[in-house]
């Protein structure tokens, strides 16, 4: 059967009744709830829903939406009704290390992530020819402290004509201006190694092998003006031991990012992310 798939997100101050007053009104429409989850925050005292339900062809979208907004005006609701069925455009920043742009890739055009990749944008051109085997447009925007503005705005303005949303940065090796981080709010996602200690600027997992580290992670996380601080999205980690060389744990940090990033981009792709101050909700 052919669903006519929405999802609902919601945050509001915690109060009785809320998830009662938001199945009703999907009852009262003929909505088939297909999957519902919850969170209330006692430190914020805000409540956080995710409504994935089947709208029937009868109710137009636009008219499920004004129903809402009457209910979410009552509640002080922060809220977004998503077409589930729509794929999530992304455009993918990368430098000169791809495993995370190579996995994305790959998991977009196998169909396990649901979104399209309408652009790649480097500041060099090592990966023209991944992407021209993706067939995706690829973009080579140099960029020096002199021409780093006018670059920003390039890559703004292809977000904005090719309907973007979301930035993801696979290893792209530039911090972003606090007025880029600013345009991009809430639909950038960055991945970067997380290491005990940290471990700063160039080759970082030589530096944890000289340090004889015993686990290596990442993060990944939007990206805000406070670099590298922004909402946590997804972290994991690997254990690694003596035996293995800088080469070795620069393989394992490469897997582990990758798989962070994609995990961080499914949740936000498939509206599973919800801000909660400078943390996030993220249902599974």
């Amino acid at each position: 059967m052919q669903h006519n798939d929405y999802i609902l997100t919601l945050s509001c101050p915690d109060r009785t009744g809320i998830v009662y007053r938001v199945s009703g009104l999907l009852f009262e429409l003929g909505c088939n709830i297909l999957d519902s989850q919850q969170f209330g925050d006692d430190e914020t005292g805000r409540f956080f829903l995710r409504v994935h339900f089947d709208l029937p062809p009868s109710v137009a979208p636009d008219a499920l939406r004004a129903r809402f907004a009457v209910l979410a005006a009552d509640h002080a609701m922060d809220w977004q009704i998503h077409d589930a069925r729509r794929k999530a455009r992304l455009l993918i920043m990368v430098s000169k290390q791809g495993h995370c742009l190579n996995d994305l890739l790959f998991r977009v055009r196998s169909g396990h992530l649901h979104a399209d990749v309408a652009a790649i944008v480097s500041n060099h051109t090592d990966y023209a020819g991944l992407a021209a085997s993706y067939d995706i447009p690829f973009h080579h925007l140099p960029v020096t402290p002199e021409t780093k503005a006018a670059q920003e705005r390039s890559v703004l303005q292809l977000v904005d004509d090719l309907h973007i949303d979301l930035v993801v940065l696979a290893r792209y090796m530039q911090i972003l201006s606090g007025d880029m981080c600013r345009a991009l709010a809430g639909r950038a996602i960055n991945i970067h190694h997380s290491f005990l200690p940290s471990f700063k600027g160039a080759r970082p997992y030589h530096q944890a092998h000289q340090r004889g580290v015993k686990i290596i992670g990442a993060t990944a996380h939007y990206v805000t003006p406070d670099l590298d601080e922004g909402p946590i999205i997804e972290q994991d980690i690997e254990r690694v031991d003596h035996t293995m060389s800088a080469q070795d744990l620069t393989q394992v940090g490469s897997d582990v990012e990758s798989l962070v990033l994609a995990r961080a981009v499914r949740s936000h792709v498939e509206h599973r992310i919800l801000l909660n101050g400078s943390r996030t909700v993220v249902f599974r």
